[in-house]
C-alpha cells in the first residue's frame, strides 16, 4: 500500500437519487483513497449516469498530475500521473518528447530572432528546443533503442504524499471540472437530438419555486416561469414536458431546460394524437396560449378532403380532450387558418359573432380592425379579463378594436 496510516480521506458524497454526483465533497490537507468508497462510486456512476470508470480515472489522473506538478514541478515540465483504483497505488511520471536537431531553434537562434521570424519558423515546423520538455533523439534512443521522432519518453518521479492545501484543493477543483465535461458529454448524447421533443420523468424536488426532474440518467430543470401556475407536483410524480435546451447551468453542471408554457408543447401535444400532421395533410400555423386558461391554435388542410378544425378536435371532441386535459384544462379554440384578414379576425374572435368588421392601416403599416358587435356579443368577444380579445389580437398580429352598434360600449386591445 502506497500510503502511510496517517490518513487524511477524500470524501466521496455521491447524491445520485437527486440526478448529481459530487465526486470529492471534502478535501484536507493531504490526500487519500478510501478505495472501497471509490470504487463504489465508479461503478455506480457508469450504471446510472452512464460515465465509464476510465473517464473519471483519467480525471482523477490529471489532477493528480497537477498538483504534483503545482508543488514539485519546474517550468515547462510535462508530467502525468498513473493510479490504480485497485491498489490505490500512484505513479508519477516526467515526460520529454523526441526531436532531431534540424526539427529544433536552439537558445542562441531564438534568443537573436524576432517574434516575426520565430512564428515563420513555427509555420515550417520548427519548435523552440525546451530542455524540460524535448530529448534529442541520439539520447532518447540510449533509453528506449527503436525511439522515433514525436515518441514520448518517460521518466518515473519520486512518490509525493503530501500535496499541501492548495494544490488539494487544486485536485479537487480539476476533478469535478473533469466530472462535469464528462457528464455534459454523455447528456449532449443523451439529449442533444431531443431538444425541441416530449421528455418524460419523475419530480425529484422543489427548490425555489423550480422543478427538477429525473430523466434517462440526467435531471431536468422546470423553471417557475415554466410552469402552468395552477399545477401543483409533489416528489415521485410523473411528469411530461418539451425539452427546450441542452446547456449548462450556473455552475457548468449540465443542465435540461423544460417547460409547460412553450407554445410548442401545445403543438407537439397535438402532433401525438393528430396523425395527419406527422403526414403533412394538416398544419398548425399559428398558437398563442395563457398556459392553463385559455389558448388559440390557427390549423389549415392541405388535403382537401380533410375538415382543419374537424381533424384536430376529433370525434366528440376526443383529440382536442386529450391535449386539455394533459394541460390541467386549459381551454383550447381551435380555428381554420384564412388568407383573407377579415375572415381571420372574424374567426379569431370566436366563438363570438361579428357583425361588422373593418381593417385600416397607418402611415408605419401597422394594421388595426375596428370591429362591431351587438350587445350581447361583446362580453363574449372580450372574454373574461380580456382574455378572448387579447390572444385574438396576438393570434392577427394586429389591433383590434370592439365596440358595440350603438357605441356604447368599446374595447382596443393590441
Amino acid at each position: 500500500m502506497l500510503f502511510s496510516k496517517k490518513k487524511y480521506i477524500i470524501s466521496i458524497n455521491e447524491r445520485l437519487a437527486y440526478g448529481r454526483v459530487s465526486l470529492f465533497n471534502k478535501i484536507k490537507n493531504k490526500i487519500m483513497f478510501d478505495l472501497k468508497v471509490i470504487n463504489a462510486v465508479l461503478t455506480e456512476m457508469e450504471e446510472k449516469k452512464g460515465i465509464s470508470k476510465e473517464e473519471v480515472i483519467s480525471a482523477i489522473e490529471d489532477s493528480l498530475a497537477s498538483a504534483y506538478k503545482k508543488e514539485y514541478g519546474e517550468r515547462g515540465q510535462i508530467i502525468k500521473a498513473k493510479f490504480n483504483p485497485d491498489s490505490g497505488d500512484i505513479e508519477f511520471f516526467r515526460i520529454k518528447e523526441v526531436v532531431t536537431e534540424d526539427q529544433i531553434i536552439s537558445e542562441e537562434e531564438f534568443d537573436e530572432m524576432s517574434k516575426e521570424e520565430f512564428l515563420a519558423k513555427k509555420e515550417e515546423g520548427k519548435i523552440k528546443f525546451i530542455n524540460n520538455r524535448h530529448i534529442l533523439l541520439d539520447s532518447a534512443k540510449l533509453i528506449k533503442a527503436d525511439a522515433e521522432p514525436g515518441d514520448e519518453i518517460s521518466f518515473e518521479l519520486e512518490k509525493k504524499l503530501d500535496f499541501g492545501r492548495i494544490a488539494a484543493q487544486a485536485a479537487k477543483q480539476t476533478i469535478k471540472q473533469k466530472f462535469r465535461e464528462a457528464e455534459k458529454k454523455q447528456v449532449q448524447k443523451v439529449f442533444g437530438s431531443k431538444e425541441g421533443e416530449i421528455v418524460h420523468g419523475q419530480v425529484l424536488r422543489s427548490e425555489g419555486g423550480a422543478i427538477f426532474v429525473e430523466l434517462e440518467k440526467a435531471e431536468g430543470i422546470l423553471p417557475f416561469r415554466e410552469q402552468i401556475k395552477s399545477e401543483r407536483y409533489k416528489t415521485g410524480d410523473r411528469i411530461a414536458a418539451l425539452l427546450v435546451k441542452v446547456g449548462s447551468g450556473y455552475n457548468g453542471a449540465p443542465e435540461l431546460l423544460l417547460s409547460r408554457t412553450h407554445p410548442d408543447f401545445l403543438k407537439k401535444l397535438f402532433e401525438i394524437e393528430v396523425p395527419e400532421m406527422q403526414d403533412g395533410a394538416v398544419e398548425i400555423k399559428r398558437i398563442v396560449r395563457e398556459p392553463g386558461f385559455r389558448s388559440k391554435i390557427a390549423v389549415v388542410a392541405h388535403d382537401e378532403d380533410l375538415d382543419p378544425v374537424g381533424t384536430f378536435v376529433g370525434s366528440a371532441g376526443s383529440r382536442v380532450n386529450i391535449v386539455s386535459s394533459e394541460l390541467s384544462g386549459e381551454r383550447i379554440d381551435i380555428i381554420e387558418w384564412l388568407e383573407d384578414e377579415e375572415d381571420f379576425v372574424i374567426s379569431a374572435l370566436s366563438p363570438a359573432e361579428i357583425f361588422d368588421i373593418k381593417i385600416i392601416e397607418d402611415e408605419e403599416g401597422h394594421k388595426k380592425a375596428i370591429v362591431e358587435v351587438t350587445e350581447d356579443q361583446f362580453s363574449l368577444a372580450i372574454g373574461r379579463g380580456g382574455q378572448n380579445a387579447r390572444l385574438a389580437a396576438k393570434l392577427t398580429g394586429m389591433k383590434i378594436d370592439i365596440k358595440t352598434i350603438d357605441g356604447n360600449n368599446e374595447e382596443e386591445v393590441e
